[in-house]
Parts: C-alpha cells; structure tokens; sequence
C-alpha cells in the first residue's frame, strides 16, 4: 500500500494537514525546518492505533499565513483546526518550534489539551546567551542572498541530525523542508526568539514527556531539564547517540515513547 492510500491530505479555509487513522486524536507540531510531511515515519506506525493529525503551521506548506505571526495566533489557529475537526481535546506531540506552538497553545487553551511530548524544544529563547537579532541574521543570510528554503533543507538537516539519517526519511525531510514558503520561513524566524514561558510552565498540568538527543547542541539537555522540572507533571528521557531531529534520527524509539506515555496517561484523555 502506498503513502498516498495510507493517509489523506487536506486543506480547508486556512488550515491545511495530513491525517490518518481512527482512534484517539493527536496532533503532530512540526519545527522551523519541517511541514506536516516531516512526521511521515510517525503517522506510519502510530496512525495503526491513532487518529494522527499532522499539520502545516501558519505561513507554512499549503497554510494561510498570519500577519504578524506571533505564538498567540498560532495557538488561536491551531484550536481552530480542532473546532473545524470538531474535536473537544487532543494530545500534541512537537518538535522544537512545534514543541514552543504547544506549550503556547496549552497555556491559551489548557482544556484543549490533554497530554504532551515535547521533542527537542525549550521553555525559552536564548538560555545559552544567544542574542535573538544575531540569531535570525544568521537564520535569514542565505536566503537574503537569493537562496530559496529549499536550498536551506539538505545542509540544515545534515548539520542539526547527531547521526546520519536514513536514506528515504532523509529524502523525505528534504522534501517537507522545500514546501516552506520563502516568507513563511521568515516570518516563523522573526518569531521564534520571542518565545519564553518559563514564569508560567506551573499553569501547565498536563501531563508531558520531554524528549531531548544527547547529542542535541539547538536544545541541549540542559534545556529540557528546566522544561522538565517547571512543569508540574513531566518526566524527561534523553536518547543517546542522537541530535536535534531525533523523530527521524530514531522513529522506532520515539514512537514507542509516544505510544507508552500515552498509555500509561490513558485518563488524561477524558
């Protein structure tokens, strides 16, 4: 069976998402470098036991942009796509700039959520002293040079990866990384560095496993450990040998995270 019989692409006003499955709703947040096809080798396994809903964020793949894009907007759109799917509460699982989407959404709309796995993020921007302006020049520079995100994808991905990446799920980022609009990407960089909730992570009460890469240098440990420990209900592992993509460096661990936290929280879903 191919992809293309497994899951179903749609767009509707100004959401647009990948689905597949038909148990309990989770939504799939991606990073600053991914669209909704980035968690291919999610939906694949889990998809066999829940209704896998991976999205595009605003600005981004065959979304409707947000001008200014800011985290609160972001929120408001995605509890929109859950009103369009008519879907009270769902758990969220994000990668980095997707992981900082659902906390933000979280504390806007807590009874939305019902569980988190927050892979390879941050409470906060700029923990390690990183100056947000020089962060996004050096974010922007080859694009304002003429390049396209789709010439950003292969060398990116290689650099922020702690080991090789498999061929085809590789090739498959690649891809989701070159359906970034070029604004859409810049938007998305001049909005990430105003992220810090660290002053409000003990609203949170859902409960949350934080996934980081031992090898992670965007979102160190360090970094998951005081996401880990603000939050009120957490628990952190930390995946050896791997870096910043670890639900592409390693898909089978993290599904069976994913698929084990879920279980084992089964009440948080009513």
């Amino acid at each position: 069976m191919s992809d293309d019989e497994v899951w179903c692409d749609r767009t509707s006003g100004p959401h647009a998402w990948r689905e597949v499955g038909d148990g309990p709703p989770v939504v799939f947040l991606h990073g600053l470098g991914g669209t909704r096809a980035s968690w291919n080798p999610q939906l694949r396994t889990l998809g066999e036991r829940f209704r896998c809903i991976a999205w595009d964020m605003p600005g981004y793949g065959a979304a409707a942009p947000l001008d200014p894009l800011t985290y609160a907007g972001i929120a408001d759109r995605l509890v929109g796509l859950l009103d369009h799917l008519d879907l009270d509460r769902v758990d969220l699982v994000g990668l980095s700039f997707g992981g900082m989407h659902a906390l933000h959404t979280a504390l806007a709309h807590p009874e939305r959520i019902g569980r988190m796995v927050l892979c390879s993020t941050s409470p906060a921007f700029g923990m390690d002293g990183t100056d947000p302006e020089a962060w996004r020049a050096s974010r922007l520079a080859a694009l304002d040079a003429g390049a396209t995100p789709a010439d950003l994808a292969a060398p990116v991905l290689d650099a922020i990866a702690g080991r090789p990446l498999a061929p085809a799920i590789r090739s498959e980022l690649i891809a989701a990384f070159a359906r970034i609009p070029t604004e859409g990407f810049r938007a998305a960089v001049a909005c990430l560095p105003t992220n810090d909730v660290r002053d409000r992570l003990a609203d949170l009460v859902h409960p949350t496993r934080v996934v980081v890469g031992a090898l992670d240098a965007e979102t160190p440990v360090a970094y998951a450990r005081v996401l880990t420990d603000g939050l009120v209900d957490a628990e952190l592992t930390v995946l050896p040998g791997i870096g910043h993509l670890s639900p592409s460096e390693d898909p089978a661990a993290v599904n069976r995270l994913i698929a084990d936290f879920l279980d084992r929280h089964d009440g948080a879903r009513t």
